[in-house]
């Protein structure tokens, strides 16, 4: 069940954004009487087609990894004479640009509209509280302390986890002092810390915002029980189920969840004696995680399942709901928030401060939208706009055959006063191609060695 889930969320998710990306070049291509021949979602045979009154096709294709909008021009075959003006090539500098822009710009349009109906509706956030604060660290050192409320980081203000590790993260490679502004448990009166980094989260693989200060999120107690196990992993290839509790693992008593985790992740490819209650009876079964590499060469273990959610204390439950007319400049704030993140983090890995190993494909796409789907709708939205804003990002990329690319030869001609010649054009496509080949490699063998 959980890789059909997964199955169908990438779909959906793929679906939209390649849906709303192609349709942004389709609508201005027609705004600028540009002839549309084919609007296709995905690459390959078409599955369903049909053609509309003016003669364009539209079509949903094999692969759904992609999609294109195929329009007339003279450069791709011959254009009758009564149709010439309809023609993209025929067409100026300026609406060209409009059209190739389109695209990304319809992805930040559909992060805005999910962020505006997230706000709208609402959405509930555990508040930032911390929990335990290691001794020597540069939270300890700062004078952080058990029950300190975080609501602000260098001035500017938070009000979850996700806002949190959000500024975190922008601030890899930072050295220097890092302010943190908290409420202290049971006080109204705002402190503030400064906390000395050097060149923090650089090159950590993954990254561990908190961690790397010296502190943990407050959380409640979280028994050792299982509130999901993912088919074909090794939870599920052992036997154990949604509602088990684990009880001892090779007799040593699991106390809590984190407890559990920590022994699953030093025991990769290690077989265990796992003791468990399951409907009031107890059993015991063979467990043998599998193994996560890191690029540091180390090894972790992973059993794919996840924890029974438990209530967080409403003093620690925090709503956030604007009207319909806030929440669009809320909406625009965090979308322009969120690109200016995924641009410095690109900058960041192609300086080094971020490990490659970071990049995506398709296979951790597809876990964690079925992921997001199964933890709600509010979850699923969310991952929608922010990979939403990542595509649009991404095709900006001044790299030939992407957006961004054809972009750069539009702006060149207006420096120059004439197009970029056709075989400067076709010697920039085969390097695009062959980066983009490079970086889809990439990021599908980061994506397998996440599965091993």
């Amino acid at each position: 069940m959980g890789l059909l889930q997964n199955i169908l969320a990438i779909i959906v998710v793929l679906g939209l954004l390649i849906t709303f990306h192609e349709f942004g070049h389709f609508w201005v291509a027609r705004r600028c009487g540009v002839k549309v021949l084919r609007f296709s979602v995905g690459f390959g045979k078409p599955l369903w087609s049909t053609v509309d009154r003016q003669g364009t096709e539209y079509a949903i294709a094999a692969i759904p990894l992609g999609g294109y909008v195929k329009m007339l021009d003279e450069r791709e075959a011959p254009v009758p004479e009564d149709q010439l003006d309809q023609a993209f090539n025929r067409k100026t500098v300026w609406q060209r640009i409009a059209i190739v822009a389109a695209g990304p710009l319809a992805n930040f349009l559909l992060a805005i509209v999910a962020y505006w109906a997230l706000f709208v509706s609402g959405t509930t956030v555990v508040a930032p509280m911390v929990g335990d604060v290691l001794p020597d660290s540069p939270a300890a050192e700062a004078g952080l302390a058990h029950g300190d409320e975080i609501i602000a980081i260098q001035n500017d203000a938070v009000r979850s986890w996700e806002e949190v590790n959000l500024k975190l993260i922008s601030m890899i490679g930072f050295s220097g002092s890092l302010t943190i502004n908290v409420l202290p448990e049971g006080s109204s009166s705002e402190r503030a810390y400064a906390l000395e980094v050097d060149n923090y989260l650089a090159r950590q693989d993954p990254p561990q915002p908190l961690q790397s200060l010296g502190m943990t999120p407050w959380q409640p107690e979280f028994p050792a029980v299982l509130g999901q196990v993912v088919d074909g992993e090794a939870a599920a290839n052992a036997g154990l189920q949604a509602g088990d509790h684990i009880i001892a693992i090779d007799g040593t008593p699991v106390e809590d969840w984190m407890q559990f985790v920590t022994m699953i992740r030093r025991s990769a490819g290690e077989t265990l004696s796992v003791a468990y209650e399951r409907n009031g009876e107890q059993g015991t079964l063979t467990l043998t995680p599998g193994s996560n590499l890191l690029e540091s060469g180390g090894e972790v273990g992973y059993i794919g399942a996840g924890v029974e959610s438990v209530t967080w204390p409403e003093s620690l439950q925090r709503e956030i709901r604007y009207g319909p007319i806030e929440a669009v400049g809320q909406a625009l704030s965090r979308t322009g928030d969120m690109i200016l993140l995924t641009v410095d983090a690109i900058r960041k890995m192609l300086v080094g401060l971020i490990s490659p190993s970071n990049l995506s494909g398709p296979i951790t796409i597809a876990q964690i939208s079925g992921d997001s789907a199964r933890a709600g709708m509010e979850a699923f939205v969310g991952f929608l706009a922010y990979l939403s804003i990542s595509l649009g990002v991404l095709n900006l990329l001044p790299i030939p055959v992407l957006d961004g690319g054809h972009l750069l030869y539009y702006f060149l001609e207006i420096l120059r006063g004439r197009p970029v010649s056709e075989q400067t054009q076709a010697i920039g496509l085969r390097i695009g191609l062959a980066m983009v080949g490079g970086l889809m490699v990439m990021a599908l063998y980061f994506d397998l060695m996440r599965l091993w």
